[in-house]
């Protein structure tokens, strides 16, 4: 056979260009593909992460807040449908408030200071300044704790007893109340020879400093762990982040980070502000006390709320207010932990639906916002308010 006459198969150089070309095609589509995917799912995750952070700021709060004004089955005075008592004020050996309780100033000897814990048990302050993502304000309250605060958010107080029990013999379910101590525990009678009787103190002398009794007048009452949080807004090395402080030892404790990108924070309560009329238990409204001219005495309202207010540096709230708030509505503005390039925020915002509401221009940035709003309900105030 004459090899001379065969020719060498394969490819020509066009061939092989061609098909170098379609290759580069196919994998630059490929790698596009998997850039897309790549920048989806970091989309993807850091927006899950977003909405995981509002959710969980709104559920650590409202899990807290559901338990304000629990004071292990004490009706505070005011708020006694049974009683035909018109009811007294702190100052004079009662239980109506007359003034907010700094809650890094307590005075737990002072009466007039415990009545006022009981009977303001949520209270919000407006951190002072315009509101700025990179500048903080000034602390309204606690400014030792409340350090670098984003202006013109809230400061949330939450206060109430432990809804577990503690005791002498450490057989309930928070254990012993310590033999000495500065954690304050509170204590309400319940033997009908000291009606609305409590102790709000801390256990220097353990268990033994608290001697109230039970309905049958001997057995101990129970004694409950006191707890006070403050939630804020703080600016962590530039990053918005949920703050918490919770009472330790008598005082507020250092603040503690909980959840980060949590860029404004605003509380507005709910007001129940309707009181019935007529005889005694109930009162009538020609009454005023305080000074403020409320419709009653007490204002045993019906447990609903009439209007929701915002607490501001202009119009602050007092304690006559905040005795009567039944629900707390609290509104979370949270952004992504990092910007997106190609996207802007033009967005405006408004945190509350009050006259004193908290609007934020739109940012102009590269980062995902989201607001988050839920109303809670104080059972356990607005249950006892409520008539069959």
């Amino acid at each position: 056979m004459n090899t001379r006459n065969l020719r060498q198969a394969g490819f020509t150089l066009v061939e092989l260009m061609v098909g170098l070309a379609l290759g580069l095609f196919i994998l630059l589509a490929l790698l596009t593909l998997l850039a897309n995917v790549s920048r989806s799912n970091s989309e993807l995750s850091k927006t899950n992460r977003m909405i995981e952070n509002g959710r969980l700021s709104v559920h650590l709060m409202q899990s807290d807040i559901t338990h304000a004004g629990f004071w292990g089955g004490l009706v505070p005075q005011f708020d006694d449908l049974t009683s035909s008592v018109v009811p007294t004020l702190a100052s004079a050996g009662g239980q109506v408030p007359t003034a907010l309780p700094d809650p890094c100033a307590p005075d737990w000897t002072s009466n007039e200071y415990k009545a006022n814990v009981m009977g303001v048990p949520v209270a919000a302050y407006e951190v002072s300044g315009a509101f700025s993502r990179t500048a903080a304000g000034s602390a309204p309250v606690c400014s030792g704790i409340v350090t670098t605060p984003v202006a013109a958010t809230d400061v949330l107080v939450v206060r109430h007893a432990e809804p577990c029990m503690a005791s002498a013999t450490g057989s309930d379910e928070c254990g012993p109340v310590p033999a000495s101590t500065n954690d304050v525990y509170f204590q309400a009678s319940r033997c009908s020879t000291a009606p609305g009787a409590f102790l709000l103190e801390p256990a220097t002398t353990g268990a033994a400093g608290f001697g109230l009794l039970q309905r049958d007048c001997t057995a101990a009452a129970p004694v409950y762990k006191y707890a006070s949080t403050l939630y804020y807004v703080k600016l962590v090395n530039g990053v918005p982040t949920l703050m918490m402080s919770r009472v330790s030892n008598g005082t507020q404790g250092a603040a503690q980070a909980l959840i980060e990108n949590v860029e404004a924070f605003v509380v507005e309560f709910g007001i129940d502000n309707r009181s019935d009329t007529g005889a005694a238990p109930n009162f009538t409204s020609a009454v005023t006390w305080t000074g403020t001219g409320y419709a009653s005495p007490a204002n045993r309202g019906d447990g609903n709320a009439d209007t929701y207010v915002r607490c501001t540096t202009s119009t602050p709230c007092t304690a006559a207010t905040l005795m009567n708030a039944v629900s707390v509505k609290i509104h979370v503005l949270v952004r992504t932990d990092e910007p997106t390039a190609g996207v802007t925020d033009g967005n405006q915002y408004e945190l509350g639906a009050s006259a004193d509401k908290l609007t934020l221009a739109a940012a102009n940035d590269g980062y995902r916002r989201q607001l988050f709003t839920q109303t809670i309900r104080l059972p356990n105030v607005s249950g006892r308010r409520e008539t069959p």
